[in-house]
């Protein structure tokens, strides 16, 4: 029979053999734009308005200012893959500091014993 803390320590020790299956991340969002040109003949300019795009566009923030790249299709569904294994790798950590309060909290109660 398993202790409670062997099971924190199980889903503990899952949780960090999921992080080695994560590939690349990144951080920021991706987003597809469509613009108008501005020209009076154009079909952006139409009722209604066929826009110009999509232009697919990575934005995030690196070191405390804001960087925005243009991206082809492939690539803003490479970045989208690697934002979407960032989210994957923050919930991963999120449940092993969860698991390590558990284990904390009990091992201190077992010690005050």
């Amino acid at each position: 029979m398993t202790t409670r803390l062997e099971r924190y320590e199980q889903r503990y020790r899952a949780l960090a053999r999921a992080i080695g299956k994560i590939g690349f991340i990144s951080r920021g969002s991706v987003i597809a734009r469509r613009t108008s040109c501005g020209k009076p003949n154009c079909r952006c300019q139409a009722d209604p308005p066929q826009l110009h795009g999509p232009y697919w566009q990575w934005t995030s923030k690196v070191g405390g200012k804001t960087v925005t790249r243009r991206l082809t299709a492939q690539q803003a569904a490479l970045y989208e893959k690697w934002i979407a294994n960032g989210r994957d790798l923050d919930g991963i950590l999120t449940e092993m500091d969860a698991m390590s309060a558990k284990a904390i909290s009990f091992l201190l109660r077992e010690t005050q014993s």
